[in-house]
């Protein structure tokens, strides 16, 4: 009988090549019998795709901070221009009192190139403005003006 089974073993030829057999499945980087987990392949068309738009979102979402902050320094410096142009215009202007710090006072253009501050706001001048009106200013403790409002763009 041994004789018998040692010819069995002899005999024996396996049908699967030895290089696609491996004493670990476990480690095979595909499923090894039905039961196993399913693997599939990675999309890597999908994955790149994925991360392409996620980098535009973040990218596009910094911008949109870069340009905000460019809008409000671009504000700011026309606030600042406007306060230059001002100013000049009321230290030409005539004014019939001394100017008083924390005072509000308004800039009105007389005729082309003379200008008046006056404490009489346009809503007080009634139907028949004799002047026309540019700003509604305060003089500032450092002795610049504060445009609180106006009513045009003003270039000198």
């Amino acid at each position: 009988m041994e004789a018998e089974n040692n010819l069995d073993k002899e005999i024996f030829f396996n049908p699967i090549s030895s290089d696609k057999i491996t004493e670990n499945p476990g480690l095979l980087p595909y499923a090894h019998h039905v039961g196993s987990a399913i693997i599939r392949p990675l999309d890597k068309g999908k994955t790149k795709g994925n991360a392409m738009k996620a980098m535009y979102q973040q990218t596009g979402n910094q911008l949109t901070q870069i340009k905000d902050q460019v809008e409000l320094l671009i504000k700011q410096a026309q606030e600042i221009h406007d306060r230059i142009n001002i100013s000049e215009l009321i230290y030409k202007a005539d004014c019939g009192v001394k100017p008083v710090v924390g005072e509000t006072y308004f800039l009105y253009e007389k005729a082309e190139d003379s200008y008046l501050i006056s404490l009489i706001s346009p809503e007080e001048w009634g139907h028949k403005m004799p002047y026309h009106f540019i700003a509604e200013v305060n003089l500032l403790a450092d002795h610049t003006w504060n445009v609180v409002r106006k009513l045009k763009d003003i270039t000198i």
